[in-house]
C-alpha cells in the first residue's frame, strides 16, 4: 500500500506507535480543513495556524487512545473545535476580514457570473455569520467542511436530532434573509 493510498486510520495506528511520517501524511491531507474550520471559528489567521498546529500535536498525543468510532477528519476538527472555544476564552485578537477569506471564483464562468456569484456569497456569508452561534457552527461545518450529520453531532457533541433542528431553522432564516435582499434561489 502506497502512502497515498493508505487510510487516515492506518495512519494513525502508525502514529500511534511512534511514526513521524505518518503525523506528516496526516497533516499534509488534513492541515488545509483545519486550518479553515479554526480560522471560521476564530476570525484569527494567527490563531488558526497556531490552533491547527496544535491540533497535530494532540493527535500525536491521543493517538493510542483513538478508537475510530468516528472518522478521522471528524476526530481532528472536534479537536480544533474544543481548542479554538478555549483559545476564544482565553484571548482576543485582530479578526480577518471576512471579504478576504471569500470564495475563489470559478474560472469557467464569465465575468457577470462571477461577480453575481461572489456578491451572493459574500451576502450567504454575512447572513450566515448573522445566525446564532449554535446555527452558525452546523452551516460552517455542513456547508464549508462537508461534514454529514452524525459528524456534527460528533464534533458538537449534541444529539442527530438537534443538529438537524439547527440546521432546519438556520437554512429557514437564510433563505428568508436572501429573499429580502432580493436574491433568487439557485446559483448565481
Amino acid at each position: 500500500m502506497t502512502a497515498a493510498t493508505e487510510t487516515d486510520r492506518a495512519l494513525v495506528d502508525r502514529v500511534a506507535k511512534g511514526d513521524r511520517a505518518a503525523v506528516r501524511l496526516l497533516f499534509m491531507r488534513h492541515h488545509a480543513r483545519v486550518y479553515r474550520f479554526v480560522a471560521r471559528q476564530t476570525g484569527s489567521e494567527m490563531m488558526a495556524d497556531d490552533i491547527a498546529n496544535e491540533v497535530f500535536l494532540e493527535l500525536w498525543r491521543q493517538a493510542p487512545g483513538f478508537e475510530g468510532r468516528s472518522e478521522v477528519s471528524t476526530w481532528l476538527l472536534g479537536i480544533a473545535r474544543f481548542k479554538a472555544l478555549s483559545s476564544l476564552r482565553k484571548k482576543k485578537e485582530d479578526w480577518i476580514d471576512d471579504e478576504a477569506a471569500a470564495a475563489v471564483p470559478d474560472s469557467a464562468d464569465t465575468p457577470e457570473v462571477v461577480t453575481m456569484k461572489e456578491d451572493k456569497a459574500a451576502a450567504l456569508r454575512r447572513f450566515t455569520d448573522a445566525l446564532p452561534e449554535e446555527h452558525r457552527v452546523v452551516i460552517d461545518l455542513a456547508y464549508y467542511h462537508g461534514q454529514s450529520v452524525s459528524e456534527i453531532g460528533e464534533v458538537l457533541g449534541i444529539p442527530v436530532a438537534t443538529v438537524k433542528t439547527r440546521m432546519f431553522y438556520a437554512r429557514k432564516k437564510l433563505g428568508e434573509a436572501l429573499k429580502a435582499a432580493g436574491y433568487d434561489r439557485g446559483w448565481p
